[in-house]
């Protein structure tokens, strides 16, 4: 149920069903392609409970939700009416943002779905060589065999997986486009390219290549697919196009494939791994420490999707790869930054984000521990960064390689290829434990540490209305004047919109319009006062757009107001926002200059649990 109003809740605030372009989601995130994303309230998404935070990168609208994320994607897709595919419109090639974007979404979109399951037969792979190693299982027993072929299956036959999601990608057939994928892999074309047997093709030699487990070529085909795809359906009628384009795209697809685009993407995957590998080579201590200081930087911005294929082509082209051990570092020294927050902290609600920060940096998945904890709190994520790039370096120099492509985490250390188990082991205890010792010592805020409730951060009030600020003690009516309500601020409207300054429950709402009470959902008690003396307009001038009881989000309409004829009734048309419980918080601070309506104009500081027990025990006095 929780679940199910979160959808309603997040396709309520990004626009709806009809601005919805194509919605799927990763390990901890809702990803969209907007068709405007200006139409998206952020604010109100940041807010809403079971939401981490908003990123908005490489053309794409993402909401981090953490481990819940597939539920509410089930959610939200019954809830618009989504095809199960993710997509809500005939998307055809629109333009998603400049060509870089484009590129990390399209990458993005190419492995999010089967990431898992990539990351499952890595793991498995792993496993299987290092009980091979230690005797545990010998490679001609039907067990090993069975879970082997098991492992390895997703990697030999890749570029049919890649096939399928491409297509989606670029929106073509995506069974023609699998049928292109099982082509370069099929078993007497590879049998004869294993053997240098030389094949002709209406005289045209092909050349010979083995294409298991490649990347580029596969996703070069469904490019050059997308092209020739709409030329076919324009030739043929409606009532043989379905038969006759799948046909010709196959009769001209196969043999380019395999005689030009397979050959180029082939080449562009060995200079690719040449490239890397002599960056890497030229300085793997400086590449280790660069990768594991950045990479959970390169999360956050979402370019680290650009990593994936140049992985898995390494692993496809030699072998092995040196990049994802370094990886595991900077990944673990973000769980161990929330390892230390967690011993740190007496703030039930931090130790309890840091505690399933921990846990789930274990295997992998850093976006909750990030944004919930330690980006949350600033030093912790720089003390990672530091400790990430200490391990990350003493994996680089080690010359750690993995096998198999895996998740960056403790799981994937099974993979390491020989003595690089115990250096990759040791670069990773360095960057966990020194991130961990780090952040105990120095990396909580004083006031997080000691706090026994709610994070000691302050709260946002936004403005109702843009306008000219002025000090609540100026009005020209006492009783606000005097903070006897409550503190707060007062302004000179310059909009006719009063707009919800917070999120919460309409609790008060007078049937003139003039003032309106709201409750936030984190307790701050709000009255909003629209002019002096207006109750005397008997709610002339005033449009409510709101009921008793609903709830509201930041930047909601509340109220439709025309100042011009209020001002011309000889009425002062200054706006009030008071807290009137006041005396629950710490501090209630106004804003020192003028601000539009989707700014703070107040900062609500809450008081720590000890503060709260300290005045209690002075009230019993």
């Amino acid at each position: 149920m929780e679940q199910q109003q979160l959808a309603q809740d997040i396709l309520t605030n990004i626009g709806g069903r009809q601005n919805i372009e194509e919605v799927w989601h990763c390990a901890t995130r809702l990803r969209f392609y907007l068709k405007n994303p200006g139409q998206a309230h952020t604010k109100r998404v940041e807010q809403l409970k079971g939401v981490i935070t908003v990123v908005q990168s490489a053309g794409q609208y993402q909401i981090v939700i953490g481990n819940n994320v597939a539920g509410v994607y089930e959610a939200l897709i019954q809830t618009a009416g989504i095809n199960p595919d993710g997509t809500a419109h005939d998307m055809g090639k629109s333009a998603r943002g400049n060509l870089l974007n484009r590129f990390i979404g399209f990458i993005s979109g190419v492995f999010t779905p089967f990431l898992g399951a990539l990351a499952g037969a890595g793991i498995l792979k792993g496993l299987l060589t290092l009980a091979s190693a230690m005797y545990w299982l010998p490679p001609q027993s039907g067990t090993y065999q069975i879970l082997f072929a098991a492992s390895d299956a997703l990697f030999y036959f890749l570029p049919i997986f890649l096939a399928f999601t491409a297509a989606k990608q670029f929106h073509v057939s995506q069974f023609v486009a699998v049928t292109l994928g099982a082509t370069l892999v099929y078993p007497s074309l590879v049998a004869a390219a294993g053997k240098g047997t030389k094949l002709y093709f209406l005289g045209i030699p092909v050349i010979s290549a083995t294409y298991t487990s490649t990347v580029i070529p596969i996703l070069l085909a469904v490019w050059v697919l997308s092209y020739l795809e709409p030329v076919l359906n324009r030739l043929f009628p409606e009532a043989v196009r379905t038969i006759f384009t799948p046909l010709f795209s196959l009769i001209i697809m196969a043999p380019l494939t395999l005689i030009v685009v397979g050959p180029v993407g082939s080449a562009i995957g060995n200079g690719l791994a040449i490239g890397v590998m002599a960056v890497y080579n030229f300085a793997p201590f400086l590449a280790g420490a660069v990768l594991g200081a950045f990479w959970q930087v390169f999360v956050i911005f979402g370019v680290h999707w650009t990593f994936t294929p140049l992985i898995m082509n390494n692993v496809a082209k030699m072998g092995y790869d040196p990049l994802m051990p370094i990886l595991a570092a900077a990944v673990l020294s973000q769980g161990g930054a929330a390892l230390g927050v967690f011993l740190r902290t007496k703030d039930k609600k931090m130790k309890a984000l840091a505690g399933s920060g921990v846990i789930t940096s274990l295997f992998g998945i850093t976006e909750p521990t990030i944004y919930g904890v330690t980006l949350k709190l600033k030093r912790p994520f720089y003390l990672a960064v530091a400790s990430g790039a200490v391990g990350g370096a003493i994996i680089g120099l080690g010359g750690v390689r993995t096998s198999a492509f895996a998740m960056p985490s403790l799981l994937a250390i099974p993979g390491y290829q020989g003595q690089g188990i115990l250096i990759g082991s040791l670069g990773i205890a360095v960057a966990f434990f020194g991130a961990a010792i780090l952040t105990y010592l120095v990396g909580v805020p004083k006031q997080t540490a000691e706090a026994g409730g709610e994070v000691n951060e302050d709260i946002p009030v936004f403005s109702p209305v843009a306008g000219t600020l002025i000090p609540l003690n100026r009005v020209n009516d006492e009783v606000f004047a005097t903070e006897v309500m409550g503190q707060g601020v007062a302004l000179t409207p310059a909009a006719d919109t009063i707009q919800a300054p917070v999120s919460g429950t309409i609790t008060a709402l007078y049937p003139t319009g003039h003032a309106i009470g709201i409750t936030s959902d984190r307790g701050i008690e709000i009255l909003l006062h629209i002019g002096i003396n207006t109750v005397q307009l008997n709610g002339q001038f005033f449009q409510l757009r709101v009921q008793q009881n609903d709830h509201v989000y930041v930047g909601q309409a509340l109220l439709q107001v025309d100042f011009a004829r209020i001002k011309a009734a000889g009425y002062d048309p200054t706006v009030m926002l008071v807290v009137t419980n006041t005396d629950h918080f710490a501090a209630v601070t106004p804003a020192t200059q003028t601000v539009a309506a989707d700014q703070p104009i107040l900062m609500v500081t809450p008081k720590t649990e000890s503060a709260v027990v300290a005045r209690s025990a002075t009230a019993e006095e």
